[in-house]
């Protein structure tokens, strides 16, 4: 996918171009007023601006001579708020969406985003009857049902409460697994982009500080996210077994073997470990006489000085970046160096699950 916009408003200025994914969840991320819905609105038609390009595989939905309207554009767009029909149940809702696309080119039948998004309990209901998290489950429905190419989502978890948001969050991870679609996902949650995201756009004042697995984006030192107290690194892994005498759960990654807290998961299911840079100390040398468990020999890529005599280092650990949140006296003492072999010990992870 190519998406290249340059959309002018007074003082601000929306001007990127980008190539993205063509499958995944790509999260379009950062502060308010940097650019997210704007983007979003020009990817889906909502808004024609003359400087834009936008190709989706072989498709040109965009250039120079060529605008697509939206009605004629492929995609499913969830906003903030479910916007359903509410004078329709909801099997009628979806069956709008669905008898909008010809029988020859419905990819996701109706059957099957009612089984994605658990709602098959509902389908009788009328939007008045639903809570706020069941609306915005029959919402995301909705847009699958109308078979997209592309699926848009302007921060739909916004408008819920904490509780609401983890009923959630599962169904949109099983869209990403399940689905064989490109997903935009704008937000400003760190949580939810931390758990959903694939690929990560980092937006500032209308321009893209940088595109890129994930990753690598959360733990590059050229940019802000590394910098800021939520600075972390994502790390895919398996669930390899659970210690029944000390309530552990063990998972494999490329990193080595964490130990968390038992979690009721099968073995062999896949997950996302988070590991915040403030919980990871530095030795030279392994320790065994030592309360922490998750230990891993790393190499230091980088290292950056931050504010209040902090540092923050990039270390590539099995291949997989990680951060680690220093004094800079440590540093120092420690002759922290690009190159330098050490030994990561991360005091706390959390399973993102």
């Amino acid at each position: 996918m190519r998406a290249r916009f340059r959309v002018a408003r007074g003082e601000f200025t929306l001007d990127v171009d980008l190539s993205l994914p063509a499958s995944g969840v790509t999260a379009l991320f950062g502060p308010s007023g940097c650019g997210k819905t704007t983007l979003l609105r020009a990817i889906a038609g909502l808004e024609r601006h003359d400087d834009g390009y936008l190709q989706i595989g072989e498709t040109t939905w965009q250039d120079a001579d060529l605008f697509v309207p939206p009605h004629r554009r492929a995609l499913g767009y969830v906003f903030q708020e479910a916007s359903l029909f509410e004078h329709l149940t909801v099997r009628s809702n979806l069956d709008y969406a669905a008898n909008r696309v010809p029988a020859a080119e419905r990819r996701v039948p109706v059957d099957r985003a009612v089984e994605l998004l658990g709602i098959g309990t509902l389908l009788d209901r009328r939007p008045a009857h639903l809570s706020g998290g069941e609306r915005q489950r029959v919402a995301i429905a909705r847009a699958l049902a109308a078979s997209p190419r592309l699926l848009l989502m302007d921060e739909p978890l916004a408008s819920l409460d904490r509780q609401r948001k983890g009923e959630i969050l599962p169904y949109l991870e099983s869209l990403h697994r399940e689905l064989d679609m490109p997903l935009l996902y704008v937000s400003h949650s760190h949580d939810e982009v931390a758990r959903l995201a694939d690929h990560l756009v980092l937006l500032e004042c209308g321009r893209a500080e940088g595109s890129g697995p994930i990753d690598e984006m959360l733990t590059r030192l050229d940019l802000s996210l590394a910098h800021g107290p939520d600075a972390e690194a994502l790390i895919e892994a398996t669930v390899s077994e659970h210690d029944e005498e000390f309530d552990l759960t063990y998972l494999d990654s490329g990193v080595g073997r964490f130990s968390v807290a038992r979690r009721a998961l099968p073995v062999g299911s896949r997950v996302r470990v988070r590991v915040a840079a403030r919980d990871v100390s530095l030795t030279l040398s392994p320790q065994s006489d030592t309360s922490i468990l998750n230990i891993f020999p790393a190499t230091v890529e980088e290292v950056a000085a931050e504010a209040e005599g902090q540092a923050t280092v990039r270390l590539k650990v099995g291949g997989i970046p990680m951060l680690a949140r220093v004094t800079r006296k440590s540093a120092a003492a420690l002759g922290l160096e690009s190159g330098k072999k050490v030994f990561a010990q991360a005091k706390s992870v959390a399973l993102l699950a």
